[in-house]
C-alpha cells in the first residue's frame, strides 16, 4: 500500500522541503532544531525511518483506521436505504420522516469523507504528495467520524421513537450520543493529557 519515491535515505520527495518532510500528520516538527520535545517525539525520531517512510506509515495506519469506520457506515447506509421499502416506514410520523432524511444524508456524507481518502490517493499516487495527502486525509477522517456520529445517534432516536415512543428516543438518544462524544472525543484527549 505504500508508494515508492525513487529516493534516497534522507532525501525529500521532491515537493518539499526538508522541514517539510520531518512533519507528522499533525503538522508538529520531530527534530532537534525544534527546540525542547517529549518523550513521544523522541519515540517518533528513535525510529529508524526516513520523513517520507514516516509519511508512508501514517497514511498506512489512518487507512487502517479507515476500515474499521467504514464498515459500520456502510452497514448503517445499508440499512437506512432499505427501511422507507418496509411496510412499518408508511406509518411513522413527519418527526421521524425528518430525523430519517437527516440520518441518510448524515450517513451518506460519513461514506463519502471515509472513503475520500482512498481517491486522493488514486489521483495524487506517485506524485510524491504523500504529506499533503496524510494531513487531508485526516482532516476528511474526522469530518467523517463527526457524520458518522449523527448518523448512529438519529438511526438510534429513529429505531427507539417508533418502538418506545418519544421520551425514551429522546433520553437513551442523547445517552448515546454522550457515550460516543466521550468515547471517540474525551477519551482521546484525557490520554493525550497523561502524556507517554
Amino acid at each position: 500500500m505504500t508508494e515508492t519515491y525513487g529516493t534516497e535515505r534522507g532525501a525529500g520527495g521532491g515537493d518539499q522541503g526538508p522541514e517539510e518532510e520531518n512533519r507528522d500528520e499533525t503538522g508538529s516538527y520531530g527534530t532537534a532544531r525544534r527546540g525542547t520535545r517529549g518523550d513521544a517525539e523522541r519515540a517518533e525520531e528513535n525510529r529508524d525511518e526516513t520523513g517520507m517512510e514516516r509519511w508512508d506509515r501514517n497514511f498506512v495506519e489512518l487507512l487502517q483506521e479507515l476500515r474499521v469506520a467504514q464498515t459500520g457506515v456502510q452497514i448503517l447506509f445499508a440499512f437506512l436505504l432499505t427501511l422507507p421499502f418496509t411496510n412499518r416506514f408508511g406509518d411513522v410520523g413527519d418527526r421521524d420522516k425528518v430525523v430519517y432524511v437527516i440520518t441518510l444524508v448524515a450517513a451518506a456524507a460519513a461514506t463519502a469523507l471515509l472513503i475520500a481518502p482512498v481517491s486522493g490517493h488514486r489521483q495524487v499516487f506517485r506524485q510524491g504528495r504523500k504529506p499533503q495527502l496524510v494531513r487531508t486525509a485526516s482532516t476528511l477522517a474526522q469530518a467523517g467520524l463527526a457524520a458518522l456520529l449523527v448518523a448512529m445517534i438519529g438511526a438510534v432516536f429513529l429505531v427507539l421513537d417508533v418502538v418506545a415512543g418519544l421520551g425514551w428516543a429522546a433520553g437513551l438518544g442523547a445517552a448515546i450520543a454522550a457515550l460516543f462524544v466521550g468515547l471517540w472525543y474525551l477519551l482521546p484527549k484525557l490520554i493525550r493529557a497523561e502524556g507517554p
